[in-house]
């Protein structure tokens, strides 16, 4: 049987956005800026040597029914479900990670975002990469500065393929590169087991955590916890014991 999203669950999780609307362009927009807020990118399984599993039943029964978070492929296929649930056109799709790499680096196809069909255009949504998740709907238009609650984000295109950039500090940084060639189950399969398994992952050997709240972001590095603000400086602190963790893991993510 196929999977039929439990949509007042879900809702209910990300703090019962108005949905009556239909499937337009507001209500997607309400959609990703609550589920980014409300459900925390981390990695806690693969770094505790557990298992991560993208079967939709056991990620729903993670990110809403036990409160958890997860890492890309969990958000956006969860993500992917209830936007197809409520009527939404949407593509699957991946992309080369080359955040703080150079923009030419040749990276594997490893991060999941999705390309929502809408009557004036596709727009481009990713609620699952971490410190740097898109809170809004980015149209898919090249070299324009897009405002979204957590600053601007822009869309480069390189011939037959994109790069996401967002502005950091006054500096444009590439986040990833995609192009709009779908993506399935299994060639997320391949890249999820490598990720949550593979001694040198970085999901593996680290402990990562972020969550944009309004006015800032939140993110946990190892034992550094770092709240940044959009108005004013940042606020960071060495985190000491694992009691000191748990509490920012419990307080800050949920």
């Amino acid at each position: 049987m196929a999977f039929q999203p439990d949509l007042p669950a879900y809702l209910s999780r990300i703090g019962q956005p108005d949905v009556s609307g239909g499937p337009s362009l507001d209500t997607l927009q309400r959609l990703v800026l609550h589920h980014a807020q409300a459900i925390p990118f981390e990695n806690l399984n693969p770094f505790a040597g557990l298992p991560v599993s993208l079967a939709l039943r056991d990620i729903e029964r993670k990110l809403v029914r036990d409160h958890r978070g997860g890492y890309c492929y969990e958000h956006n296929l969860l993500f992917g479900a209830i936007l197809r649930a409520l009527g939404y056109a949407v593509d699957n799709l991946s992309a080369r990670v080359l955040w703080n790499r150079p923009d030419d680096a040749i990276t594997p196809r490893s991060h999941m975002l999705l390309a929502v069909r809408l009557d004036d255009g596709p727009r481009i949504v990713d609620v699952g990469f971490g410190g740097q998740t898109p809170t809004g709907v980015l149209h898919l238009l090249a070299g324009l500065a897009q405002d979204t609650p957590h600053g601007q984000f822009r869309l480069l295109r390189d011939d037959a393929s994109w790069r996401l950039q967002s502005r950091v500090q006054e500096q444009w940084r590439t986040l990833y590169r995609f192009d709009l060639q779908p993506a399935y189950q299994v060639d997320y399969e391949v890249s999820n087991y490598y990720l949550s398994t593979h001694p040198d992952s970085h999901f593996v050997t680290g402990l990562v955590a972020a969550r944009p709240v309004p006015g800032g972001r939140l993110a946990l590095q190892g034992r550094d916890y770092a709240e940044h603000r959009l108005d004013g400086p940042s606020t960071r602190r060495r985190l000491a014991t694992t009691a000191d963790i748990r509490a920012v893991l419990r307080d800050a993510f949920g």
